[in-house]
């Protein structure tokens, strides 16, 4: 990471899992779509740098994300990596049958905690929903998929306010009992508190659904992405999702601002001592890489720093100062 030390914290897990999430909910919210090629290069980049769980894209009809169109010719262009997953998000059973299509070996499922996000986002409501993903859910385990389940608005809705916990615990324990593989925690419009998210993860502890399948998902809104993390990590959690330079948002709920950056993640990891297996430098390399095609600077503040001052490097060393 840097030169400046590592000091652990007690309670936390030695090594920690990210779900880089950038070239699918990072993109997702684009003004424009990017071309596949670019797409291409950025997974590849991502692979390169050590992560071990890309989420590569999306095969959610066009009509309403049209920045990811193109995941059947996106998929045909990557070269797959031994040791590395690549889960595409998939709506319905059509969706299933073209991921399979194309041998993809891990899916995920999007459910909300809330009835309006769920009109919104699904045009069903929660049950609808939740009865749509259930022979998804359960052909996919039977061809011996991973199968991750989103579950948005865990902590506060733009519609409905505060999320009650036993609401959000209710519906995880409904997505697990039908054969999910990993639940990943949204707190999709970034409103969450540390209290909070302990809260919801004692909870869901409760009620019978361990740490070991709980990732979490946290939007940087109001600047408490890494805070939010850190209780997520004592209470347990090894998975944390992250898009490369904060790219993201969710199209659906306009409030929601950038994914916490997963430079910003990195440099917090390596401080306290956690392995993740990524290289911070070249992490940096690509989200610079990518701003460009965007056209706008990272809102990450890690990447501005170690972009800025040419000093970041991998995981655990420092280029020499100049």
């Amino acid at each position: 990471m840097s030169g400046y030390g590592v000091t652990p914290l007690p309670g936390l897990p030695a090594r920690v899992t990210i779900c880089e999430v950038g070239p699918r909910d990072g993109l997702q919210n684009e003004a424009l779509p990017l071309p596949v090629e670019v797409k291409a290069e950025f997974v590849e980049r991502l692979v390169d740098a050590g992560h071990t769980v890309v989420e590569t894209t999306s095969f959610v009809h066009p009509k309403w994300v049209p920045q990811l169109a193109d995941a059947e010719q996106l998929l045909q262009r990557l070269t797959f990596t031994d040791g590395v997953r690549y889960p595409v998000l998939v709506p319905n059973e059509r969706g299933l049958d073209r991921a399979l299509a194309l041998g993809v070996r891990d899916i995920a499922v999007f459910a909300s905690a809330t009835e309006t996000f769920a009109r919104r986002n699904l045009n069903r409501t929660v049950d609808e929903s939740l009865a749509m993903f259930a022979p998804v859910v359960e052909r996919a385990r039977r061809e011996g998929l991973h199968v991750r389940a989103y579950l948005s608005m865990c902590f506060g809705d733009p519609w409905e306010g505060e999320v009650p916990v036993r609401q959000v615990v209710g519906v995880a324990r409904h997505l697990m009992a039908m054969g999910c593989t990993e639940l990943s925690l949204g707190d999709t419009i970034g409103v969450a508190t540390p209290g909070r998210v302990g809260t919801l993860l004692d909870a869901l502890t409760a009620a019978g659904i361990g740490m070991p399948a709980v990732a979490v998902h946290f939007h940087d809104t109001y600047g408490q992405a890494l805070a939010n993390t850190l209780a997520a990590l004592q209470r347990g959690v090894t998975t944390v999702d992250a898009s490369a330079g904060g790219l993201g948002g969710c199209p659906y709920a306009k409030s929601a601002t950038g994914n916490l950056a997963t430079e910003d993640l990195l440099w917090q990891l390596a401080g306290l001592g956690i392995e993740t297996g990524v290289d911070l430098g070249k992490l940096v390399e690509t989200s610079v890489w990518m701003a460009e095609r965007l056209g706008r600077p990272s809102p990450s503040r890690t990447v501005t720093a170690l972009a800025g001052t040419g000093t970041g490097t991998g995981t655990g060393t420092e280029k020499e100062n100049r």
